[in-house]
């Protein structure tokens, strides 16, 4: 059982899903400060310096902190919108990167007839170049 285990954890597809986990951590730190630090300050100056991960309702001895919801759905667009944006702009690095590729790919794909053309082109302009 241990060296399934093992050879479970060891391949690439886990290791890769572990390293995604960390870093779309560190990446949901870094949004959540944009956000608290800095967009709901500025939603709060827009609102009249009111803060709105303070809102609550207080239903009978029930508060119903509906600020904290509204900033975790801010956090998620935010992410979300992040995360698109970065997709998206693998996506774009990725299909240049595959035009560019095309490209040498039909370069070096020259026909034998192309080969030959290319060779009577030389000699014609070394006989020409021989008369003159």
């Amino acid at each position: 059982m241990w060296k399934e285990f093992k050879k479970f954890a060891m391949r690439g597809n886990v290791i890769d899903l572990a390293v995604g986990i960390i870093i779309g951590g560190a990446f949901n730190n870094i949004v959540s400060s944009l956000v608290k630090d800095i967009i709901t300050p500025l939603i709060g100056i827009l609102l009249g310096k009111i803060d709105i991960k303070d809102r609550v309702w207080e239903i009978a001895s029930v508060k119903i902190t509906y600020g904290v919801f509204l900033q975790n759905i801010l956090d998620f667009v935010i992410i979300a919108f992040s995360v698109f944006m970065i997709v998206k702009t693998i996506n774009r690095l990725s299909n240049l990167r595959k035009v560019e590729e095309e490209k040498v790919e039909e370069t070096k794909k020259i026909s034998r007839e192309e080969v030959l053309l290319s060779e009577i082109r030389d000699l014609l302009a070394a006989n020409i170049n021989k008369q003159e």
